[in-house]
């Protein structure tokens, strides 16, 4: 029955628009539920996801994001629990909401539940299993603009100080003058870098290639922690105790945290070593665009939320050319 519907409302989409084509899959739906013709063997709505999320790792997405996408589909699903080819931008309007209240979430998990959501529904509708995405009158949750914080030159010094390994010291100098995202930097191998050239090569999200450049210092201790390896693994960064495994996200977090908690630094994390290089890049007048590159971004707007311009530069630059 479901695909005679969807036959249907193929052919009328030119005819109606969006409200009138959701009406007549109601009456449709409604008329013909008693209809003794044995229905055609239709997908679940399992199988469906099965094929986006499919899509999605053709597409190159992380492991870590694909999980995301199923985690907040599969909750959708078991929530309203109807075949997709019937939910309307009402029921998810509706879950949406009910979601906020009841995990009293803040307006920024609501909105990427509603891409993520978004995403699946627009791949339904490309692939033709649906004939508009339901959600797509559903905009974009406005939230408030946070200035986030960045690590002071002051910081970075105490973290440096106060590394207990030469590990430790030569991850925070790597993160801080390359900018990569952990996930880069725990993939990277020995053979990556190029010491000669201070440069290595990174996969960033989507599995693209890029080159990415660090300092002196980073180059020295990155050598000096090479020297005190035994160990023959191919990981630039391995755990300190055996069988000196490559070094996992997860780890990388828990070490930056607890050094920042024993020198009373607020919020001490990977992400924030990448905002804190963007932020002084700008602030020393590297053009935008290079420091997108650098980042590996593919919108400059996703640069600019990264970089929190000086409010001292931005004075100075209003005397300059306008004052």
């Amino acid at each position: 029955m479901e695909n005679k519907i969807f036959k249907i409302l193929s052919d009328m989409s030119e005819e109606l628009n969006y409200q009138q084509l959701e009406k007549l899959q109601q009456v449709l739906v409604e008329r013909l539920k008693d209809d003794s013709v044995e229905e055609e063997k239709v997908m679940s709505n399992d199988d469906y996801l099965e094929l986006f999320v499919a899509s999605k790792r053709v597409e190159g997405c992380t492991n870590r994001t694909i999980e995301y996408y199923r985690i907040t589909i599969e909750k959708m699903l078991s929530e309203i629990n109807i075949p997709l080819r019937r939910i309307t931008t009402e029921v998810l309007r509706e879950y949406l909401t009910k979601y906020q209240l009841k995990s009293n979430c803040s307006k920024v998990t609501i909105d990427n539940i509603r891409r993520n959501l978004s995403s699946f529904f627009s791949w339904l509708e490309d692939e033709d299993y649906i004939i508009k995405s339901p959600i797509r009158r559903i905009h974009k949750i406005r939230t408030g603009t946070k200035v986030k914080e960045t690590l002071s030159d002051e910081n970075i010094e105490l973290l440096r100080d106060n590394c207990k390994n030469i590990r430790d010291l030569a991850m925070i100098d790597l993160l801080y003058s390359t900018g990569i995202r952990v996930g880069e930097l725990v993939n990277l191998n020995i053979s990556d870098i190029n010491f000669g050239e201070r440069e290595c090569i990174v996969y960033g999200k989507g599995n693209k290639e890029r080159r990415v450049y660090f300092d002196a210092r980073a180059k020295l201790h990155l050598q000096e922690y090479l020297k005190s390896r035994d160990d023959k693994n191919e990981a630039l960064f391995v755990t300190l105790d055996k069988p000196n495994d490559r070094l996992k996200i997860s780890g990388v977090e828990i070490r930056l945290r607890n050094l920042g908690r024993e020198l009373n630094i607020d919020k001490v994390h990977p992400h924030k070593f990448r905002r804190s290089m963007a932020t002084k890049a700008i602030d020393k007048g590297m053009p935008i665009e290079q420091v997108q590159k650098l980042l590996g971004h593919q919108q400059i707007d996703t640069t600019m939320h990264y970089a929190m311009v000086n409010q001292v530069n931005v004075k100075n630059s209003h005397r300059k050319y306008i004052a």
